[in-house]
């Protein structure tokens, strides 16, 4: 009877013993388990909440442009072939107006020869370095804005995009 109640104690010594070893177990893998569970999730809601947040500023954005600014009407000129400054160099442009004011599509029409000569006037004006670069271009864009809104007497035009840009 002693030798059956050693054993069962030398049995639950090692029963007890074992369950703190799988228990330690059992509660790292819960802890790992919970780690991985609540970093998914929060990479998930981060993950929404920037890409959420980024159409919802899109959609503010747009709203608000809307409602502060109404659509430009865009005006497309003839192409112009100017010569540069430099001996034998020309230049291809063709550009689209856009304007600041719909309903003064009629005035840029009636004032279309005074915009045409602004625009051979200054562009015969440069050299092919000056116009070759992409800041060369955009300072081109500005004085050509402010050149045409001169021409016509008022802040008509609201941008200018260059559509073909041809040197030779």
């Amino acid at each position: 009877m002693d030798e059956e109640r050693h054993d069962e104690e030398a049995h639950d010594g090692d029963a007890s013993h074992a369950k703190k070893g799988g228990g330690k177990k059992k509660i790292l893998i819960i802890i790992i388990a919970a780690v991985l569970v609540l970093g998914g999730v929060g990479g998930f809601i981060g993950y929404k909440m920037l890409s959420g947040g980024t159409e919802k500023a899109e959609k503010e954005g747009g709203e608000h442009k809307s409602e502060g600014e109404e659509k430009g009407v865009l005006v497309v000129i003839d192409p112009f072939v100017v010569n540069l400054t430099d001996h034998g160099r020309y230049l291809k442009v063709t550009m689209q107006l856009e304007l600041s004011d719909v309903t003064q599509q009629q005035a840029v029409t009636d004032k279309m020869p005074n915009i045409r000569d602004a625009v051979i006037t200054l562009l015969s004006s440069k050299s092919a370095e000056s116009v070759a670069g992409p800041e060369g271009k955009l300072q081109l864009k500005d004085e050509l804005l402010l050149r045409l809104n001169q021409s016509v007497g008022k802040d008509l035009f609201r941008n200018l995009y260059f559509t073909e840009f041809v040197m030779q």
